[in-house]
């Protein structure tokens, strides 16, 4: 009764002001972690399901357990299983949602090899050490006295 009504009403503007300051950095933070954890892997999930859902027969893949095999018959319909070669003539059924990954292979590097740099004028090449030096060290040393355990 002894508040006026102007002065009650800026109160109350000023505290929902407040309330949304409060709240803004919760709401910063939420967003930090969006775009840099949930958002990643979002990416990463779907890019595993397109290659799952790609799979096709000669594809190399790991599996969850860390077996490497060859997909040896991997059906296009909705079926889960897939069969992979582990070796030779050797085949098991897995399921798709164990594949962790899938090898792409590496092209071969058709480059010549890089050029070893041209030596000074008048430097010489290392000579190699005497092989019976070096059996004579070891010898010394006790490598060749070692019992197979």
């Amino acid at each position: 009764m002894l508040i006026s009504p102007a002065y009650a009403q800026d109160a109350a503007g000023a505290g929902a002001a407040g309330a949304f300051m409060q709240f803004l950095p919760l709401i910063l933070i939420f967003a930090v972690f969006y775009f840099l954890l949930i958002r990643p892997q979002q990416q990463k999930q779907k890019q595993m399901r397109l290659a799952l859902a790609a799979l096709k027969r000669g594809d190399r893949v790991i599996t969850g357990g860390g077996v490497l095999g060859t997909v040896s018959k991997a059906p296009k319909n909705e079926d889960r299983e897939i069969e992979l070669e582990i070796a030779p003539n050797v085949r098991i059924a897995v399921l798709r949602e164990t594949i962790s990954a899938v090898i792409t292979p590496q092209p071969a590097n058709d480059s010549k090899p890089a050029a070893k740099p041209a030596r000074a004028a008048g430097e010489a090449a290392k000579p190699l050490p005497d092989i019976k030096a070096v059996k004579e060290w070891l010898d010394k040393k006790g490598w060749f006295n070692k019992k197979k355990v």
